[in-house]
């Protein structure tokens, strides 16, 4: 089947920068048609032995998550990239990866669940561990000693004790820290291992780990 709904391909855009520019990525992707875009706050971490030894390995980060026709996205994906400058080190990342189907945008609604690309059509992927709150630095050790670069902790907390945030249409529990990392192909199963010995997501109540497919990336190094 193919992924296109009324002749569209969906896909959503996540862009990850540092705290204070989310809001000027929002303003130039609406100038390369872009509808809307929502913004969460997060904490970037990087291996860097000079900013452990000074104090500033944890950054704060804002995630832009934007949904958007393919080629939109594709437009709007590259004109970020040039303005932002993703190539040079903690410029940010961008990805896109592909959604099924797509509720509340007038321009893009559909009713149907659509397939994605296969697996071996993508390079990269996403992997995403949802843990209880203080767990997030853990699954940071776990995938990074199996070859993780980075990664960017979501604090999934409501602003009162009864609420729930909401990834993906899922349910997050208030007390609940999210974790994504951004990988090639070839590193997904060694990190998955890893974080699932090390936080026994087997086991019931540790944990979630999900993964998906990244159609296109920029300000991922090797």
């Amino acid at each position: 089947m193919n992924h296109s709904v009324e002749g569209f391909e969906i896909e959503l855009i996540c862009v990850i920068v540092n705290f204070g520019l989310g809001s000027k990525v929002i303003k130039t992707a609406k100038q390369f048609g872009a509808t809307g875009a929502t913004i969460t706050l997060g904490k970037g971490t990087v291996n860097s032995r000079l900013l452990d030894f000074i104090g500033i390995s944890d950054m704060r980060k804002e995630i832009i998550y934007l949904v958007a026709e393919k080629k939109v996205a594709d437009r709007v994906l590259e004109e970020l990239n040039e303005e932002y400058e993703f190539h040079k080190p903690s410029h940010g990342i961008a990805f896109t990866t592909s959604i099924g189907s797509v509720v509340g945008m007038k321009s893009l609604n559909s009713e149907y669940l659509i397939d994605v690309k296969g697996d071996e059509e993508t390079m990269y992927h996403i992997i995403t561990t949802i843990v209880d709150r203080g767990k997030a630095e853990n699954v940071i050790s776990a995938a990074s000693r199996a070859g993780s670069k980075g990664a960017t902790i979501i604090n999934a907390r409501g602003s009162g004790i009864h609420e729930t945030a909401k990834l993906f249409a899922m349910e997050i529990e208030p007390e609940k820290e999210i974790v994504v990392i951004l990988t090639e192909r070839h590193m997904t199963e060694g990190i998955v291992a890893s974080i699932r010995e090390e936080l026994k997501i087997d086991e019931p109540g540790k944990g979630i780990i999900f993964i998906q497919n990244v159609n296109k990336t920029y300000g991922l190094r090797k």
